[in-house]
């Protein structure tokens, strides 16, 4: 038993050697050194590595703006320089190491505790820059106030729903007239589906963002913007429940259903006259398409679609339709499939087609930049994958009619222009040069203009509500003049389309609604073709959501209800034909409800007055040297428990208790974390210490590390002699032994990351092993021979040193390539892959190899998965079979269910199956599963449910274990032999603490009956 347990746990601990390195997982690459510069203002200090000194400016004084605004609003001031982290683009924010965490597409910026640090990239547009940065402003004065707060601290974030903090920062940086905002609360009225206030808590469909902007904009109306900073600090610790009669006077209860009433008094009376259902037909049908349908793009022939889709679930792809059908041909692009493309660019850009509607090009984050796709629609190859000369970020590209040239907006140096891509010479060349936005350029058909919005016209005349507005101009590509066309000033007109009939079609929010619009330049006469409830739009304002065919009889559109993104597909000539002036513009539509009912408002005339606001001089912007800050970020409680359980091999305890501390730069690219931990006795001390250092392409680490697991077991009952000063005694004895692991050691770390799937990992270590073994004597009196159901009198303990397994050092060195395209379901992956090949050599008191060669494939059938895995992992050399390395088990119940000790015991009857049959230092392994999403998620699950998370499976599992090769032939002593077995199994999500699967398998052997055991595992 003592041998069975000491090998065992040695397997175990022999993976504990290196330093922290994921087994999977995906990548947040470094692809570009970043030279981070610092600057001054009289509030921030700003990392940065812009060589526009110009931007730079316009950034730092946008930052002291907006600490001037939420200041003087929350009574509250920064006692040091906040830090400010500016990245020029989005490509470039996805490789941040300020934050831990994946950056996707839609995340515009990030503001973390710990440092308070704003990390953000300089937007396509003027607007959303300032946006975002006065968002993640409002965060940095909530971080400051939890901070700075006599009884608040980081722990008060739980107390805090997520609309209440998100809402807070729309609010304060967007104030209450906001068309996209409304658009949503319209949708929610209409479709009589307006969340109460606890609904906003706990149920995750309610984009905290909108609800929570409209929320504050309702709760101001009717307490006045005094109510904000009380509200959330009562919030922040005591609870909504609770803070809200507090500061309120009333309960959560009456203020939401005063919220809920007041959205429908206020937009049920917009309703009349308008429509709910989108003009002409849903063109793609529920069974073909997801929620999220966006960016239709038609081809000039009028005879395909391709657009956006999260039908697959797991991501957004490109999809090819047929235009008069609907039927989609095929998927264009996923990041599924190409595990070399970091993500698509699909929120706010669309495609573009060539004008022999052959090619179909896109635009992708790759390589820690944009690139631009070009592929062949019948076959679906890609023709070209190439970046921009000089133009690292760039999106909405557009091809002109005579296919030589694309044009995109890009972004360079924090400046937003036009640039022209020349396809045979993949030159480039720059269209606009100034301070000005120009996004979502379209090509006229005569293929001498493009279209495009910009907010040239308003940051020239000033803002409107706070907010720079977007207007049309078309530019003369051979003079490059730009003519502003005079249509609905103060308004935002976005996403222009031509058709040959020289039409321009467009979007605009001219009345508080999202409508589609078409102008005429000859004339300048512009009649409207939408008139909907709530409007067409793409995920955010900036998503194109229209597409018309070079024709003009068929125009494509995304229409939001509900809780989809549906396209829609209409003739124009049947569409509203509604005459509109060209400035007929009343935004009052947009004011969320229920406006101000003279109470004190401060956050919207700040707003207004924004242009008239006195910000810092240039002279107060000041460079100063980089220091790195380097201080600790983290010190708290740790409880790290692992707990393994096995009928085979009873049970043992790691580490569990202590601190942990987390060390830190301001550009988080040097971190030290240290934990210590204690459990039980002075001999269970443990702690370790790792360095890591991201900052360039290859990322690496230290660490140091004395780790101690204990395992614990009794013994059966005998009978002892106890030695006293009034003689011996005959005792019945019964010892309990505990046997511990010693793990000390040092390790390097380094990896490269192709990409987000793909990374090669180095490794480099000297372990010493060792153990110690304790026996407890516990003494009782014997009361009567044969008595073994109770014992007698208890007389004492003593403890005895034990023999224990010689201590050895071992110096080892491996390399792993890993791959991770997997995307994870409810309790385990179900659609992607992932790989591990690594192979690590070790010397020192023994000398051996080990390869491993870990194989999954996860494919997805729309609502079940069938998931591969194929594994081998063996020791090689002249002391791979050394006893005191200890020895792979086919039946570990993670690899190979059914095979108990109770099973084992009953095969070994029929089969003569051996312990030693089942052990050995070569391991293979094959899984095969059925899993389906059982309760979930409605989108994912057979039964839609928010609290019971749960997935049932059918497996096949196989493995075998042996130690040398020449097992297999016909001189070897001992035949290894396979292990199979079958079964059902249900992994249940508990809350994300934990994954438990229970499960009921059978042995394939002869006389096996079924087992039921319990893994606390996430699936393989």
């Amino acid at each position: 038993m003592i041998r069975l347990i000491s090998v065992s746990i040695l397997v175990s601990i022999l993976s504990l050697t290196h330093l922290s390195a994921q087994y999977f997982g995906k990548n947040k690459p470094r692809y570009t050194n970043f030279d981070f510069k610092v600057a001054e203002s009289p509030h921030f200090q700003v990392y940065h590595y812009l060589k526009n000194k110009d931007e730079l400016t316009k950034l730092m004084q946008w930052s002291e703006l907006w600490y001037d605004l939420h200041s003087d609003l929350l009574r509250d001031t920064f006692h040091r320089k906040n830090p400010l982290v500016f990245y020029n683009n989005h490509a470039d924010f996805q490789q941040t190491s300020t934050i831990s965490g994946q950056i996707g597409v839609s995340t515009g910026g990030v503001t973390e505790g710990l440092k308070n640090r704003v990390v953000m990239p300089v937007a396509m547009s003027n607007q959303q820059t300032f946006h975002v940065l006065g968002h993640e402003m409002v965060h940095a004065f909530q971080f400051n106030m939890l901070l700075s707060g006599d009884s608040t601290g980081l722990q008060s974030l739980r107390n805090l729903p997520l609309w209440i903090v998100e809402g807070m920062a729309e609010y304060m940086s967007l104030g209450r007239t906001d068309a996209h905002t409304a658009m949503w609360m319209r949708n929610a009225v209409v479709s009589e589906n307006i969340p109460s206030l606890r609904d906003l808590s706990r149920d995750p469909r309610y984009f905290p963002y909108r609800y929570g902007q409209a929320f504050w904009s309702f709760l101001t109306g009717i307490y006045g913007d005094e109510v904000i900073k009380p509200l959330f600090i009562a919030t922040a610790k005591f609870g909504i429940e609770n803070a809200v009669p507090m500061v309120l006077g009333i309960p959560l209860e009456d203020l939401s259903e005063a919220w809920v009433k007041t959205l429908k008094d206020h937009y049920e009376p917009m309703f009349k006259g308008k429509k709910k259902r989108g003009e002409g037909r849903k063109f793609l049908s529920d069974e073909n398409s997801g929620k999220l349908n966006i960016a239709p793009a038609i081809s000039p022939n009028g005879r395909y679609v391709v657009f956006l889709s999260e039908k697959s679930i797991f991501t957004t792809d490109l999809f090819l339709a047929d235009l008069r059908t609907g039927k989609i041909l095929r998927k264009v692009a996923s990041t599924t499939k190409k595990g070399n493309i970091d993500h698509l660019h699909f929120l706010e850009s669309a495609g573009t087609w060539s004008s022999n509607s052959r090619q179909f090009a896109y635009v992708i984050f790759k390589k820690g930049r944009n690139y631009l796709v070009i592929t062949e629609v019948e076959s679906g190859k890609e023709v070209e994958v190439f970046p921009l000369k000089d133009v690292p970020a760039f999106s909405n590209p557009t091809w002109s009619p005579d296919g030589r040239t694309i044009i995109v907006n890009g972004l360079v140096n924090g400046q937003p222009d036009l640039f022209a891509v020349n396809l045979r010479t993949k030159s480039t060349r720059q269209l606009t040069n100034d301070d000005f936005a120009e996004i979502q350029p379209t090509f006229a058909y005569d293929g001498d203009r493009i279209a495009f919005a910009t907010d040239r016209v308003s940051m020239k005349e000033g803002r409107t509500d706070g907010k720079w507005k977007y207007n049309l101009a078309v530019m003369d590509l051979a003079s490059r003049e730009i003519e502003n066309l005079d249509v609905f000033r103060g308004a935002d007109n976005m996403n222009p389309v031509w058709d040959e009939n020289d039409h321009l079609y467009f979007l605009s929010d001219r009345d508080g609604f999202r409508n589609i619009y078409r102008y005429h330049p000859d004339s300048s006469h512009i009649t409207q073709l939408t008139d909907l409830i709530t409007g067409v739009s793409g995920i955010t304002k900036y998503s194109p959501a229209i597409s018309i065919n070079k024709r003009g009889n068929t125009l494509l559109y995304t229409h939001f209800l509900g809780d989809s993104y549906n396209v829609q597909r209409a003739a124009p000539t049947r569409m509203e034909q509604i005459v509109v002036a060209t400035d007929d513009v009343d935004m009052s539509a947009a004011i969320l409800p229920p406006g101000n009912l003279g109470q004190s408002d401060r956050v919207n005339p700040a707003l207004a007055n924004l242009d008239d606001t006195r910000t810092i001089d240039k002279k107060e912007i000041v460079p100063v040297k980089y220091r790195p800050n380097f201080k600790l970020d983290y010190i708290g409680g740790g409880a790290g428990v692992g707990v393994g359980t096995s009928n085979t091999f009873g049970t043992n305890t790691g580490l569990a208790g202590g601190v942990d501390m987390l060390f830190s730069d301001v550009l988080g690219y040097n971190q030290i974390f240290s934990s210590l931990a204690m459990n039980g006795e002075i001999y269970d001390f443990g702690g370790q210490v790792r360095y890591v250092n991201t900052r360039k392409k290859i990322g690496y680490g230290f660490g140091l590390q004395h780790i101690p697991i204990r395992y614990s077991y009794y013994q059966d009952r005998r009978q002892d002699q106890l030695e006293t000063n009034s003689g011996t005694f005959d005792v019945f004895n019964y010892p309990y032994t505990t046997v511990r692991y010693f793990i000390d050691g040092a390790s390097a770390l380094a990896q490269y990351t192709f990409s987000r799937t793909l990374r090669l990992e180095s490794n480099l270590a000297f372990t010493r092993y060792s153990s110690r073994v304790d026996q407890y004597n516990n003494y009782y009196t014997i009361l009567q021979s044969g008595n073994d159901l109770f014992p007698g009198n208890y007389i004492g303990q003593d403890r005895e040193r034990q023999p224990s397994i010689p201590g050895f050092n071992l110096y080892s060195t491996g390399l792993a390539l890993v791959g991770d395209n997997s995307n994870f379901g409810l309790t385990s992956a179900l659609q992607g892959y992932r790989y591990r090949i690594g192979a690590d050599h070790y010397v020192g008191d023994f000398s051996y190899s080990t390869i491993l060669v870990d194989l999954r494939k996860y494919f997805w059938f729309d609502k079940f998965n069938v998931s591969f895995r194929a594994l081998h992992y063996g020791r090689y050399g002249n002391d791979a079979n050394v006893r005191t390395l200890g020895f792979l088990y086919s039946i570990d119940p993670t690899l190979v269910r059914g095979y108990s000790s109770g099973a084992l015991g009953r095969t070994n009857d029929v089969q003569g199956l051996t312990l030693e049959q089942l052990e050995g230092s070569k391991l293979l392994v094959g899984n095969a599963e059925i899993r389906l999403p059982f309760t979930g998620p409605e989108r994912l699950s057979l039964i839609k449910s928010g609290l019971l998370i749960t997935e049932l499976a059918a497996f096949f599992d196989f493995g075998m274990a042996w130690k040398d090769n020449d097992q297999f032939g016909e001189g070897g002593t001992l035949e290894p032999q396979p292990v199979m077995s079958t079964g059902i199994s249900c992994r249940i999500n508990l809350f994300g603490a934990m994954i438990l699967e229970p499960y009921y398998a059978k042995p394939l052997r002869e006389g096996a009956g079924w087992n039921f055991g319990l893994n606390f595992v996430p699936g393989w």
